[in-house]
């Protein structure tokens, strides 16, 4: 994040921040005996509480004064506010689901929860689990919420010692008898909350995972641990768990194994990696990098069992990026759309990794940006948002043609505050320079991608 000169990188002009770097470097040095580690390892958390609680309180004068500045630039008392979130997120380095996460507890903390906030003053509450009360809190009057507030943390050594769970069952239970109904009620809107969500965990795997109410969720699992056990109980080698998971492929896709399940594969990968034994990893849409021998063995099944459909990506040898498509369209049409849900890989806000859900033109359409790759950018749903919110501009940085290296595509986003932060698009799988004989089997291999 940076403006000129820039506020919060090297000399930053902020008093005190440069003299508590200092002194912060200082902590880990020196001869110190074990006793005294611990007691500094102590002092370091309580004064990361305390920092959260001045974060928390910067963060509501950060609102109020942007809801003032838009209040007199005649932003509807509806729109007041939009934005606020992207700064905070931008400013901690993280998505702007948690932006969004961080301006909401600051603003309970600061005007609902004062007792949890002087108590993270005091460096004995942590912020997370302030986060964990007020969520329990949330379906409560302010009155309510107070209460509960101050029946945990007037007195800040009542929940010393408890553990997250037993802070949030006691949290619950004061709700539920201040207000049994807003309880009742919120468990009933939680059931509108169900989905299923799907994200890319280690060792080329994914996690399936299903919010759904408690009586459902216990019988699905149930039932699948029943088939499990009967199957292991008749000899079936797979682990209960193996067997669960391949049941609930086959269940929900309606496929007779769990192998055999008819998918659209969008994967970059390079020329080297797919016929020539090469080692750079190929990226998988929706998942992320998987090693090149996966990505061959994923290409080769899916195209001799006609399984997948495989779509041919040409990137530029020399700086990595997709060729450019163009249109004329005002939307993005569905080709381009997956040219940058490609390029991308994912929202191109940094520190936001969720998915592209928006194709959005960097110089806006109205003022005459085109409808093409370089315009365009994948954002997710509430990034997309953000950057319509009053005082925030993108522009795209142009590759220096007098730059011999890889130049990939960069976006360039200035908040309200004058702050900027630059994203540059990922690097992808790139096509080998050398020239390769193919042999019989990968020219067989490579028919059979090429006719998907």
């Amino acid at each position: 994040m940076s403006r000129t000169p820039n506020p919060l990188v090297e000399s930053t002009g902020v008093p005190g921040v440069e003299q508590v770097a200092s002194w912060a470097g200082g902590l880990v040095h020196g001869d110190l005996t074990d006793a005294e580690r611990v007691d500094r390892i102590r002092a370091l958390e309580d004064l990361k509480a305390q920092l959260c609680a001045a974060q928390a309180r910067l963060t509501v004068d950060l609102d109020v004064s942007q809801c003032e500045e838009q209040t007199h630039r005649g932003v509807p008392a509806d729109q007041r506010g939009r934005g606020v979130a992207g700064q905070v997120a931008l400013a901690r380095r993280e998505s702007p689901h948690r932006g969004g996460t961080h301006l909401g507890l600051a603003k309970v903390l600061v005007d609902e929860m004062p007792c949890a906030l002087a108590a993270m003053e005091a460096g004995v509450l942590s912020e997370w689990r302030a986060t964990l009360v007020a969520r329990e809190t949330a379906c409560l009057s302010r009155e309510d919420r107070a209460a509960v507030d101050a029946r945990l943390f007037a007195d800040p050594s009542t929940v010393e010692g408890w553990g997250d769970r037993r802070l949030v069952a006691e949290a619950k239970k004061i709700g539920y008898a201040l207000d049994p109904h807003a309880v009742v009620d919120r468990a009933r809107r939680e059931v509108s909350e169900r989905r299923i969500s799907v994200r890319p965990v280690p060792e080329t795997m994914s996690q399936v995972t299903a919010l759904l109410p408690a009586a459902e969720g216990i019988a699905v699992w149930a039932c699948l641990g029943a088939h499990a056990d009967r199957l292991r109980a008749q000899g079936d080698p797979r682990t209960r768990g193996q067997i669960m998971a391949d049941t609930l492929v086959v269940r929900v896709t309606g496929q007779d194994t769990a192998e055999a399940v008819p998918v659209a594969v969008n994967m970059t990968v390079s020329d080297q990696t797919l016929i020539a034994g090469g080692t750079d990893p190929a990226w998988l849409q929706g998942h992320g990098p998987i090693p090149a021998a996966l990505a061959r063995e994923l290409t080769a099944s899916a195209a001799e069992q006609a399984l997948a459909t495989l779509r041919k990506l040409y990137v530029s040898p020399t700086t990595g990026q997709l060729t450019a498509l163009e249109s004329v369209a005002r939307t993005f049409p569905a080709g381009l759309g997956l040219f940058l849900d490609l390029r991308d890989q994912s929202c191109r806000t940094p520190w936001c990794d969720a998915p592209v859900r928006h194709h959005d033109h960097i110089e806006d359409w109205a003022a005459g940006g085109p409808t093409t790759g370089p315009n365009g950018q994948g954002l997710c749903e509430q990034c997309n948002h953000t950057k319509q919110a009053p005082g925030w501009t993108t522009t795209t940085d142009p590759p220096d043609p007098f730059d011999e290296g890889p130049s990939r595509h960069r976006v360039t986003t200035t908040t309200p505050t004058g702050h900027q932060v630059t994203s540059t698009a990922p690097d992808l799988p790139r096509p080998a320079m050398q020239i390769h004989t193919l042999t019989r089997r990968e020219q067989r291999l490579l028919e059979l991608v090429l006719a998907v």
